[in-house]
């Protein structure tokens, strides 16, 4: 039996990779196996290197590593991008009958299956089924129940009629058994199954499902790689709960309807990236000042500009920290794992009422695509809990009133918080400005007012700083003399990473932060520790800048802005080398 199993289908893109290699780990999953998932996709429809990788194992994998077991190779480029990860008994399976195929190179130490994958398509139904004969010889390879592929396939294409889930699952077996009758081999892989249940999602279904769970029931955006999925998953799901879920013109649209969809009491949240952040950027302002709680979903890709739309990168967290203009209070939450996505979204929105503040929610690409497995009770609803902050009503709101019962929206508090009505509320009628106002609302430039109003609103942060719980997550050997640092979507490599430095000898620390604001004091454990590593998908290390200036003291980094994610094994690497150099 093969514990943890590598397996990738590449091409170009318009081929069906991403779905292809979606039915593959929605099979895995269904037969009780975890699966992590890798995607790499060039930013156009049509031309350029796709690839789908699943890694696969009776336990938790987090991770990508260097290794593949059995690769579909559907162009020449798939072995060549590949090669580096491919090793001995390696299985390539390509269609040798099409042009561009015929003279592919396959290298001597490793098993080459030559599949008339299009032939045997069209004879099942049709050639767009060639990705699936190709399953179903990797069915045939790893001893993999075609039954449980038969599932995947109905799940996908129940909604097109059960004559093309018939024609499917007849193509996977046409795989299946060509390479049963052609192939004289004795392969390496046999993919046990279990029991088990799990959930397969990525982080963009996560967030969008703990929009929905936080009660979310207004969403606006613009479709943009790689937020898109947020909005695909409300899209649907959300109406069943009362919500509405709007696609805007644009960027500036979006927020701006999220804004006035909060005004009006509505739990709301956009989702955009990188270029759709500098376009929300003045708005940002505006819901700050005007103190109504949104939530703002980031998910980062490399750039400046245009950048690598689909490329992974953390590039965005200086913008977020301090993007607009004036001093604009904010959180930052950056959930490290698809489940703390579910999580982490929740908690934006108990943040952004009970402060009245825009929250940033940041994840990346690699989170964004990524598919993995959980047990369902991961995202527990019940657990779920929803506060709505300093809300009045009609027998409390008399507190915050003037003389001449007009309500103060904005009052100076000793907390910075101040009392919110929701329309409708007899007694709440007021106004908010994006200038600078007085208690009512009411615009002024008066001095002391002024001073008054920036000290308040900058409370809000310092008071949740004080009440809300900022720890981060450790893992690894606590009396370390080496630490980790890391945020965002590192923390599943860097978990695995330590097998690999504990092989080697090397006991490490890590702590995995979610809050980049507030964050975390960590000055007493860089202190402690011998040397401190910070590692981030960006060039100049905007995080470990961050370190350095709380704790006073110089780190280390490992940077990687390649646009592809940290591997576990890769990652093992670099910091042997830096604790070497």
């Amino acid at each position: 039996m093969v514990a943890d199993f590598n397996w990738a289908i590449g091409g170009e893109a318009g081929d069906g990779i991403d779905s292809t290699g979606k039915i593959f780990a929605q099979a895995l999953s269904r037969s009780g196996r975890h699966v992590f998932t890798s995607k790499d996709f060039a930013s156009r429809i049509r031309g350029g290197y796709t690839a789908y990788k699943v890694r696969t194992s009776v336990d938790r994998v987090q991770s990508v590593v260097d290794r593949l077991d059995v690769l579909i190779a559907l162009t020449p480029r798939t072995i060549e991008e590949n090669l580096p990860e491919l090793h001995e008994d390696s299985v390539i399976i390509y269609d040798g009958e099409r042009t561009t195929m015929q003279n592919a190179e396959i290298p001597e130490e490793m098993v080459g299956l030559d599949v008339p994958l299009k032939r045997l398509a069209e004879e099942a139904g049709g050639a767009i089924m060639r990705n699936v004969v190709a399953l179903g010889a990797a069915c045939e390879v790893t001893d993999f129940p075609i039954e449980n592929l038969d599932s995947a396939l109905e799940k996908r294409f129940k909604d097109k009629g059960q004559k093309l889930v018939e024609n499917n699952q007849e193509a996977a077996r046409a795989g299946q058994s060509y390479v049963a009758e052609e192939f004289d081999h004795e392969f390496d892989y046999e993919l046990e199954t279990t029991d088990n249940d799990y959930v397969l999602l990525n982080g963009d279904e996560a967030i969008g499902m703990g929009a929905i769970a936080a009660g979310c029931r207004f969403y606006s955006g613009y479709p943009i790689t790689p937020a898109t999925d947020v909005m695909e998953y409300l899209t649907g799901r959300i109406e069943r709960y009362g919500g509405h879920v709007v696609q805007a013109e644009d960027e500036l649209s979006a927020i701006n309807m999220a804004l006035g969809a909060a005004r009006a009491g509505a739990r709301s949240m956009t989702a955009t990236s990188g270029p759709g952040i500098d376009l929300m950027t003045e708005t940002f302002g505006l819901v700050a000042t005007s103190e109504t709680p949104l939530v703002i979903c980031n998910v980062m890709r490399s750039g400046p500009s245009t950048g690598m739309p689909t490329k992974q990168e953390q590039g965005d967290l200086n913008g977020m920290l301090y993007g607009g203009h004036g001093e604009v209070p904010r959180f930052v939450l950056a959930p490290t794992t698809i489940d703390e996505c579910f999580w982490k979204t929740v908690e934006a929105f108990n943040l952004a009422e009970k402060y009245q503040t825009p929250v940033y929610l940041t994840a990346d690409l690699s989170l964004a695509v990524t598919e993995q497995t959980y047990e369902p009770d991961a995202f527990d609803m019940d657990a779920v809990e929803i506060d709505r902050g300093f809300l009045v009503d009609e027998g409390t709101i008399g507190d915050h009133q003037t003389d001449a019962e007009q309500f103060k929206p904005h009052e100076i508090t000793d907390d910075g918080i101040s009392p919110r009505a929701l329309p409708g509320t007899s007694g709440g009628a007021h106004m908010s400005t994006g200038l600078e106002h007085d208690e009512l609302g009411r615009r002024t430039e008066e001095q002391d007012m002024r001073v008054e109003q920036v000290d308040k609103r900058s409370r809000k942060v310092d008071t949740a700083t004080e009440r809300e719980d900022w720890s981060p997550r450790e893992f690894g050997d606590p009396e370390a003399d080496t630490l980790v640092v890391s945020w965002g979507s590192n923390e599943g490599a860097l978990i695995e990473a330590l097998e690999y430095l504990e092989a080697d000898g090397i006991d490490v620390r890590v702590i995995s932060v979610p809050y980049i604001f507030p964050r975390p004091d960590l000055t007493e454990d860089v202190r402690a520790a011998e040397e401190t590593i910070v590692v981030e998908c960006n060039a100049t290390g905007q995080f470990a800048d961050l370190v350095e200036h709380d704790v006073l003291e110089r780190v280390e980094r490992i940077n990687k802005y390649t646009g592809v994610r940290f591997k576990a094994d890769e990652l093992a690497r670099d910091i042997k080398q830096t604790l070497e150099a």
